[in-house]
């Protein structure tokens, strides 16, 4: 399926609740929806035929108050999607970062996102398991992929030496 056809299929089913682009430097598409629409958009893009979840992150913007959570989505069942992939993308605010779970929609996307509670503090609203999946629990409240994480001093010395912890 030529790339021109899917952005214009995925925009019409989605309409005014997503912007959908491709993005040809990055190659892949890209769907931009607000939080509140996440689920929605999700369902059309599953509809077109993105049947799994490849990952969950997010990407934080301190300086600007806000995170983009990004779900990368491909196809296995339909043949004409093979190779293609989309991220579907949603800002929220950083200091409370909260989107919908995508599980319902997207069952691979289990454990990706609660990597990505675990590493950045979001919060997956209807998840049905946002349990510690990763770290250690003196990690909890402490989300080591944000940008002003710091390492305590412990946990930098065995970095530095390259060792484990005794």
């Amino acid at each position: 399926m030529q790339v021109d056809a899917v952005v214009q299929e995925l925009s019409g089913l989605v309409g005014d609740k997503a912007k959908v682009v491709y993005d040809q430097k990055a190659g892949f598409l890209r769907v931009e929806t607000e939080c509140k629409n996440a689920a929605d958009v999700a369902k059309k893009m599953k509809e077109t035929g993105f049947d799994h979840c490849i990952s969950v992150t997010a990407v934080d913007f301190p300086a600007e108050g806000r995170m983009s959570v990004v779900w990368h989505v491909s196809s296995y069942t339909n043949s004409k999607l093979r190779g293609m992939l989309a991220a579907l993308t949603v800002n929220v605010e950083r200091a409370r970062p909260e989107v919908p779970s995508l599980v319902p929609v997207w069952e691979s996307a289990v454990f990706h996102e609660r990597e990505t509670h675990e590493m950045f503090g979001v919060g997956f609203a209807g998840h049905p398991d946002l349990r510690q999946l990763l770290l250690p629990d003196e990690f909890k409240g402490k989300w080591p992929l944000r940008k002003d994480f710091k390492l305590s001093k412990k946990r930098e010395d065995l970095f530095n030496k390259g060792g484990a912890e005794p």
